[in-house]
């Protein structure tokens, strides 16, 4: 569809003003031309190449103890973590602890394999956690400088149900300023790198989880997603990442917390290397409300109807998708009619274009009770007075901010927020009942995940809006599973979104692993 004049005025200004941005920060900031082309070290330890499911299933049978694989876990963090700085605070004292604890429940277990898989069924398996969610005893600052000193003093209900399942703790990850940007960056923790290249950013705001998992520094994680925060790290970094229906995982205890009516919008889930890891992380997070996803329900993909949507039908300040990504998607498409005999019909939604609009507008909306969400200026000061963007942005040019040069213009673009758009509000639901007509409780649709794969750190600054491909899922309400699809020539990962209808998440979950089988799922990072 061609761009309209004022359309193309807007691309034209648009363009123009995050260069000249792009330019001023290239100015200003370190250069990272060393890390070109440098991956993480091979894996050497087998270990290391299970899922969590194989793992706890060994530590069960007593052919491997927890003790070993926490032990196999703790070494690969501290062999990559200096290259990615994916992990911000490990708790590996206290995990090798638990671990022992574990090995000796499993000892004086006289009621068999199968009972002890019931009660805890990740017993003694390691697992990272987004330092968003509140762990007990560990950092929850949200990567606010303010914040330094802030410790959880109680686990979020995701992270209890999952150390009540046997799973432990060995660490927590980086995030952007308050989870609101493409890349894994604060001036708290410093900047994540991606496994697959140093140079390339492993995504936000769930980076530093999609960085340790993709580097093999960790089996299984958690994420949370408002604008594709699970989804984009888990793209750029090769793994599996569920964005679950809104309203199952609860996001009590997170940093910051949803104001306004974003609650309606944020998703929380599981981030894995292995597919058959998803499930059964998610059921476990989503405590009493796992019944809402019948995820015990069998699904048959043969009888699942499929619909591909190659790109969001030109969107005037949004990247186009690039030709690997289209490629591969047309792969799956194939792959998908020539083994499961099923057709999959092509599919395009004129409504897309405004992706990006959707979705600003209804992360300011105000809540049932009229409360509208607090200002991004306002939390980036907490707990002092909102910060000042322009003032903050004088002092980032001469060193002395304690934000980031994303998080400061990100402010800035909050001040010229309008008003919400009748139209755009009218697109929304338009899309809104084409697309939930369109998969019902028995389809699903592919849609690329981002435009590009992981782009050089801090080149999303350039591209701000690419994260529409996400974000438009999330205003939607529509659960969805990232899969990895191999890598393409450069050794960087490729990959597609599944998406399906509210509460159908087991669809997506199953067409994962589907996937993994027809594509190989996660790849380690290896030196062409």
């Amino acid at each position: 569809m061609a761009m309209s004049l004022m359309e193309m005025i807007k691309f034209v200004i648009f363009r123009a003003v995050t260069g000249f941005c792009f330019l001023i920060f290239r100015l200003f900031a370190p250069q990272r031309s060393h890390l070109v082309g440098k991956k993480v070290p091979p894996v050497s330890d087998p270990l290391l190449l299970m899922s969590a499911k194989q793992l706890a299933g060994k530590i069960r049978r007593r052919e491997v103890t927890s003790v070993e694989v926490v032990q196999a876990y703790i070494d690969r963090i501290q062999e990559v973590n200096p290259l990615l700085n994916a992990v911000v605070k490990d708790r590996f004292d206290a995990a090798l602890q638990e671990a022992a604890q574990a090995d000796k429940l499993i000892e004086e277990e006289t009621d068999g394999e199968e009972v002890l898989e019931d009660r805890l069924p990740l017993l003694g398996v390691p697992l990272s956690v987004k330092e968003s969610y509140a762990v007990q005893g560990m950092p929850y600052t949200g990567g606010l400088v303010a914040r330094k000193d802030i410790v959880a003093t109680v686990d979020a209900p995701p992270v209890a149900w999952l150390k009540r399942a046997g799973a432990i703790p060995i660490g927590v990850t980086n995030t952007p300023q308050l989870c609101m940007w493409g890349e894994s960056h604060n001036h708290l923790y410093g900047i994540t790198n991606n496994p697959y290249d140093l140079s390339r950013t492993p995504g936000g705001s769930s980076g530093g989880e999609g960085s340790i998992l993709g580097g093999a520094g960790s089996v299984i994680g958690i994420g949370s997603d408002i604008a594709g925060s699970i989804r984009m790290p888990s793209f750029f970094n090769g793994i599996f990442g569920h964005k679950t229906t809104p309203g199952v995982v609860t996001s009590e205890h997170q940093y910051p917390p949803s104001t306004g009516r974003q609650e309606e919008y944020v998703s929380n889930g599981p981030m894995c290397r292995y597919a058959e890891d998803l499930l059964p992380v998610l059921k476990i997070m989503a405590g009493p409300n796992a019944h809402m996803l019948d995820l015990d329900n069998k699904v048959d993909l043969k009888t699942l109807r499929f619909f591909t949507i190659p790109h969001d039908s030109g969107a005037p300040l949004v990247y186009p998708v690039s030709q690997e990504l289209i490629d591969i998607q047309k792969k799956v498409v194939e792959r998908l009619e020539e083994d499961l005999g099923v057709k999959v019909e092509e599919v395009h939604f004129p409504e897309l274009r405004y992706s990006v609009q959707m979705w600003n507008t209804y992360m300011g909306l105000p809540d049932n009770d009229g409360k509208a969400p607090e200002p991004f200026n306002v939390i980036l000061g907490e707990p002092g007075p909102p910060v000042r963007p322009l003032w903050e942005m004088v002092k980032w040019f001469v060193g002395r901010s304690n934000h980031t040069f994303a998080s400061i213009c990100l402010a800035l673009q909050e001040m010229t927020n309008s008003k919400a758009s009748p139209f755009i509000i009218e697109q929304k639901e338009t899309l809104q009942k084409k697309l939930e007509e369109l998969v019902g409780t028995d389809g699903v649709f592919l849609y690329p995940t981002h435009p590009r794969v992981a782009p050089i750190t801090h080149h999303p600054l350039f591209r701000p809006l690419d994260f529409a491909y996400t974000g438009v899922i999330n205003v939607l309400g529509l659960p969805v599973t990232q899969c990895p699809l191999g890598l393409n020539e450069d050794g960087l990962p490729l990959g597609v979104q599944v998406v399906a209808g509210k509460l159908q998440d087991r669809l997506t979950l199953e067409v994962a692993l589907y996937l993994e089988q027809a594509f190989g799922g996660w790849k380690e990072p290896i030196a062409n």
